[in-house]
């Protein structure tokens, strides 16, 4: 597999990554204050913090990684992007800033706020919805190049449909998939009054995720054909994608096998972001940034292989020990401190 392929796969493999974790906690958070709004903080509020509490430093390792390798192995990105994000890019800095800095002050500062839990949950929907601007844009048609020259079509930005469905999907996900990993993890904790709100968060949050997903094939058959097509082309994977979609459903509608129904989730996310990736090469930007003219040389990209996989094989461990020293801990999944 030619260097340049291999690069974006490991990243792409870091990228997923972020999509799943991050989105289980930006979805606890949002469904910490929806739980205090509507009168059950007291029902999910224990499981929900109990998850958070181990892991919600550890977040944005996948998304750093990836930063860095993407400008690593692709330096070329960095002009293209560099200049077009630096304003969706700074609000979605500041938004993590914010987030970490309230979820500190709503936890352990000696006064419990309502309005250190609306920023928490807030951010936890803001912030996917700036990072997917990056997928927005690398479609094409956002940016105006010249000389030297790169300037962010704010106005077709906002105004399109495609970048506002993408906005939709990536806020449904994180919704979903948080909501049926929460269902999982309650029902590990025996939990039930707690599992019974969760699943139905569950079983609702997978229909507006199915329907801005098909806001999004239809947009962008209208923004970029020749990516769409290629999309049309991988069609099984997209198939795939729903199938497990189909099988998760089903399974936490018929109250069994809520682990399983997470690993469907995964799979259903893994099948749609991959071949959402397949069917963008050999673009990383249309029409200016191809995959394998903008790779480094051949020595820097050996040398950023073997440290990215090297990563990836400490990183997944890591998270596996901190699973089972906090998360799935027989007395810690209950709540019990003896």
């Amino acid at each position: 597999m030619p260097l340049a392929e291999v690069g974006i796969t490991v990243l792409w493999i870091f990228l997923y990554g972020y999509l799943i974790v991050a989105s289980i906690d930006f979805g606890a958070g949002f469904y910490a204050y929806y739980g205090k709004v509507i009168g059950i903080e007291s029902v999910i509020g224990p499981v929900i913090s109990r998850y958070l509490s181990p892991v919600w430093e550890v977040t944005n390792v996948f998304l750093v990684f990836f930063f860095v390798g993407i400008v690593g192995f692709f330096p070329d990105t960095a002009y293209y992007f560099g200049t077009a994000l630096l304003i969706p890019g700074s609000v979605a800095l500041i938004l993590l800033a914010v987030r970490g800095s309230f979820y500190a002050f709503a936890n352990y500062g000696a006064k419990k706020s309502n309005l250190y839990l609306l920023a928490y949950g807030a951010t936890g929907l803001l912030i996917p919805a700036a990072l997917s601007t990056v997928f927005t844009i690398s479609e094409g048609g956002f940016l105006s190049v010249s000389a030297n020259t790169v300037t962010l079509l704010m106005e077709e930005l906002f105004f399109s449909a495609y970048s506002w469905a993408v906005v939709l999907l990536a806020i449904s996900s994180v919704l979903f998939i948080s909501s049926t990993f929460l269902t999982y993890y309650a029902d590990h904790a025996e939990d039930k009054r707690a599992l019974e709100w969760l699943r139905s968060f569950a079983l609702w949050g997978g229909v507006p995720t199915i329907i801005s997903s098909l806001f999004v094939f239809i947009a962008l058959r209208n923004h970029n054909l020749e990516h769409f097509d290629n999309m049309v082309r991988l069609w099984w994977m997209f198939g795939l994608s729903l199938v497990s979609f189909a099988i998760a459903i089903w399974l936490i509608w018929r109250r069994k096998n809520y682990g399983t129904a997470f690993v469907m989730v995964m799979l259903q996310f893994a099948f749609a972001f991959f071949g959402y990736g397949m069917s963008h090469l050999p673009y990383l930007l249309y029409p200016h940034l191809m995959l394998v003219n903008s790779v480094t040389n051949q020595t820097m990209g050996r040398a950023l292989v073997v440290a990215f996989v090297a990563g990836l094989l400490l990183l997944i461990p890591s998270l596996v020990l901190l699973l089972r020293l906090f998360l799935f801990n027989a007395k810690y999944v209950k709540g019990e401190t003896s």
